[in-house]
C-alpha cells in the first residue's frame, strides 16, 4: 500500500510538472532545478550567476526553504524577481508548489528561471518541477562519498558542480574519486569545478549556461 501511495504522488507530480514545462516552453524560459545539501553554496552560485548574466538575460528565481525568506531577500537585493516558497517542513519543492508560485512572476520575457530547491540530497531528485535541467552542487567539505551514498541525485542531474575548490588544501576531499563515482552512475554528467569564493572555474559554468539558454531560444 505504501509503495502504491508513493507512486500515485509521483505520478500526480509528473503531470503537474509537465504542465509547467509546457508553459515554460511556450514562453521560451530555460529552467534549472538547483539542488544540494544545506550549506553547499546554492545561493552563492545563484548570486554569482545573476551578476555575470543579468545584462544579457532576464533572470527570475524561485527560492525553496522550509521557512524564512533570507535567500529570497538576498536575490531581491540584486534587483531580480524572486518568489519564496516555504515548504513548512517538506524536504523538497514539487511541481504544484512551482505552479502556485508562477502567478507572482511576470513570465513573459524571462530567459532563465532558477528554482533553488530545499537543501537535501534525497527527495528533490525524485520530484520534477518542469525543469530543463537538474543541477546539483557537491561542496568539497562534504566528502567524496556522496555520489555512492545518494546515487539518484547524481543519476537524475545533468550537471554536477563541485564547489568550494578553494578549500581543497584544508579538507579531506578526493576529487578524482568523487568524479569517477559520479560518472559511473551517470556517464553523461557534466562536471564543473569552481569556487564561488574566489571565482575559480565560474566562467566555464557561465559559458555552459549561456549556451543552453541560447540553444533553447533558437527556433
Amino acid at each position: 500500500m505504501k509503495v502504491a501511495v508513493v507512486k500515485n504522488v509521483l505520478d500526480a507530480n509528473e503531470r503537474i510538472a509537465q504542465d509547467n514545462r509546457t508553459l515554460f516552453d511556450k514562453q521560451k524560459i530555460f529552467v534549472i532545478n538547483l539542488m544540494s545539501s544545506p550549506g553547499a553554496g546554492k545561493t552563492s552560485l545563484v548570486e554569482k550567476t545573476i551578476s555575470a548574466l543579468k545584462d544579457r538575460y532576464r533572470i527570475a528565481v524561485i527560492e525553496g526553504d522550509i521557512q524564512d525568506t533570507q535567500d529570497a531577500d538576498r536575490i531581491s537585493a540584486l534587483g531580480i524577481p524572486a518568489v519564496q516558497i516555504n515548504t513548512g517542513g517538506a524536504c523538497h519543492i514539487d511541481g504544484n508548489m512551482i505552479r502556485e508560485a508562477l502567478p507572482s512572476l511576470e513570465l513573459e520575457g524571462i530567459d532563465l528561471l532558477i528554482a533553488e530547491n530545499v537543501g537535501n540530497l534525497v527527495c528533490p531528485a525524485e520530484f520534477k518541477i518542469g525543469e530543463n535541467a537538474k543541477v546539483m552542487i557537491l561542496s568539497t567539505p562534504e566528502g567524496a562519498d556522496k555520489p555512492a551514498k545518494y546515487p539518484l541525485m547524481f543519476q537524475e542531474s545533468a550537471v554536477m558542480i563541485i564547489n568550494k575548490m578553494d578549500l581543497m588544501p584544508y579538507v579531506d576531499f578526493d576529487l578524482e574519486r568523487a568524479k569517477r563515482t559520479a560518472l559511473a552512475i551517470n556517464p553523461n554528467l557534466k562536471i564543473f569545478e569552481l569556487s564561488c569564493k574566489n571565482g575559480e572555474g565560474l566562467e566555464a559554468w557561465y559559458s555552459w549556461l549561456s549556451d543552453q539558454i541560447e540553444s533553447f531560444r533558437t527556433p
